[in-house]
């Protein structure tokens, strides 16, 4: 039998199609535009997301048996704000998880309403990334849509509601929307009230491997699918993500620099950091996982090479970057603000310490070396808590790159084990699917048998001493300029 993963990513929704065995027969990607109608605001259409997951599902299964297909699983760019009316229409385009425009509601929750009492009634304050706040922002700018609201639902979600018309969301995902009772896996009563909705504008809650509902008839049938092919609740992609590189069970670390960069930590037990500068969420193994997330990651190397040095031959702008730990350019990642640990969505990014001999490899140095102490401030958090992690799983486009693993495990001190498969949320996905039709009787199960290192980056100690000292000064930049933002 085959499994569908389906990563509902920023960019592009990428397709996997997996076989019981784990193998990979196909990967299809296809990109949707992004928008940004003011600075700061970050917007796509779900419809958009609907129609190239549909042809993408068509490419992917081009080539086999389809009758072969028995499930689906998604996962999915978190926080975003989906809305239907009474017709099941979108009713404006959906807010993104890297949008900041809700700024005041962020600073109304965690100040009026209070940090205590989020943290008691969600596990989690108030980023302006999270989809409560931006339920706010639209009941106060946008009235009139406001009442149109039947449904509210998150990306990956739209695309179960389409596919088998089962309004559902899966226990991760819903952990990032501020709505949830993260330790009860239940919704907040208190935050509903806080919002002025209901629980039946929300849907029902699933764990990320349970099947949902089978594809609806005409779905299955322009698919050339069975309509018996199941659908399973999927998970948030970095949840997702941890599944496929096996960071399911207790104590288990993966570091993925995507679009946006975390570090995820897999706990059996519910925990939260007292300054809330980590995430504490449910995991898509039944369990539970603390996450540091950065809002830049590797996108900060695309826009310096794409958009500044004009040119996207990533790898040849680090051939000439020899000198690591000795960089004395510093490079803040903070191009659309900054979530862990700082929770501001006004930080920008900012080079610092250049002088008139100062290159354009060191410049790029920069660049990967301020993502790796951006997930680094995450990381420490994680060991002030006494949280003893020594290796981490990679994941995410950035991890492609030898340079920046290695970056990564020196600035962080940790060994870098890289899976033989690095395709993350889809391969989650396909996972959580094989799970939910019974291929295999949990998650830590198929994740033990499917994910293999192939690689381990070990850290040198010479450049772990030259990193902690450049890290130290680099924690003192954020500070020195945050009332400049």
């Amino acid at each position: 039998m085959y499994y569908i993963g389906v990563d509902l990513g920023t960019s592009a929704v990428k397709l996997l199609l997996m076989e019981e065995s784990g193998k990979i027969e196909k990967i299809v990607s296809r990109e949707y535009p992004l928008y940004f109608p003011h600075p700061g605001w970050s917007e796509q259409n779900p419809e958009d997301w609907m129609k190239e997951a549909m042809e993408g599902i068509k490419e992917l299964t081009s080539e086999i048996d389809r009758s072969q297909v028995a499930g689906i699983g998604c996962g999915g760019q978190m926080h975003g704000l989906v809305t239907l009316d009474a017709e099941d229409h979108v009713i404006r385009p959906a807010i993104l998880w890297n949008d900041g425009r809700t700024g005041a509601e962020t600073e109304y929750l965690n100040t009026v309403i209070g940090k205590d009492k989020l943290s008691q009634y969600t596990a989690n304050i108030a980023f302006a990334g999270f989809t409560a706040p931006k339920i706010l922002w639209m009941k106060k700018n946008e009235p009139e849509n406001f009442a149109k609201v039947k449904k509210i639902m998150l990306p990956k979600d739209y695309l179960a509601y389409c596919m088998t018309g089962s309004f559902c969301t899966d226990l991760s995902d819903a952990s990032g929307m501020l709505l949830l009772d993260v330790k009860n896996r239940r919704w907040s009563k208190e935050m509903l009230e806080i919002c002025g909705i209901t629980e039946e504008q929300l849907p029902k809650l699933y764990e990320s491997w349970q099947v949902v509902g089978t594809l609806k008839p005409e779905i299955a049938s322009e698919l050339g699918l069975s309509a018996d092919v199941k659908f399973v609740a999927g998970a948030g992609d970095n949840a997702a993500a941890a599944v496929g590189t096996g960071t399911v069970g207790d104590g288990q670390c993966n570091i993925s620099l995507g679009t946006s960069g975390t570090v995820f930590i897999s706990s059996k037990d519910f925990g939260v950091d007292e300054n809330n500068a980590l995430h504490s969420f449910d995991h898509a193994d039944g369990r539970y996982h603390l996450m540091g997330c950065m809002l830049s990651a590797a996108s900060c190397n695309k826009w310096w090479s794409e958009e500044i040095l004009h040119t996207k031959d990533f790898a040849k702008e680090q051939e000439g970057i020899v000198k690591l730990g000795e960089n004395q350019v510093f490079f803040l990642p903070y191009l659309m603000g900054e979530r862990s640990p700082h929770n501001n969505p006004d930080a920008r990014a900012v080079f610092f310490g250049m002088s008139m001999d100062t290159t354009r490899e060191e410049m790029t140095q920069a660049v990967l070396e301020g993502v790796a102490f951006g997930l680094r401030d995450s990381l420490e958090v994680a060991r002030s808590l006494g949280i003893k992690i020594e290796r981490t799983k990679i994941c995410g486009g950035g991890a492609k790159s030898p340079l920046w693993k290695k970056i990564i495990a020196n600035v962080m001190n940790l060994k870098v084990d890289v899976p033989a498969v690095e395709e993350g949320p889809s391969m989650g996905g396909a996972m959580l699917a094989a799970v939910g039709c019974g291929a295999y009787p949990d998650v830590e199960t198929i994740a033990e048998k499917f994910v293999h290192v192939v690689e381990t980056v070990e850290p040198d100690p010479e450049l772990v001493a030259k990193y902690e000292e450049r890290y130290q000064k680099f924690k003192k930049l954020y500070p020195t300029m945050k009332e400049l933002f």
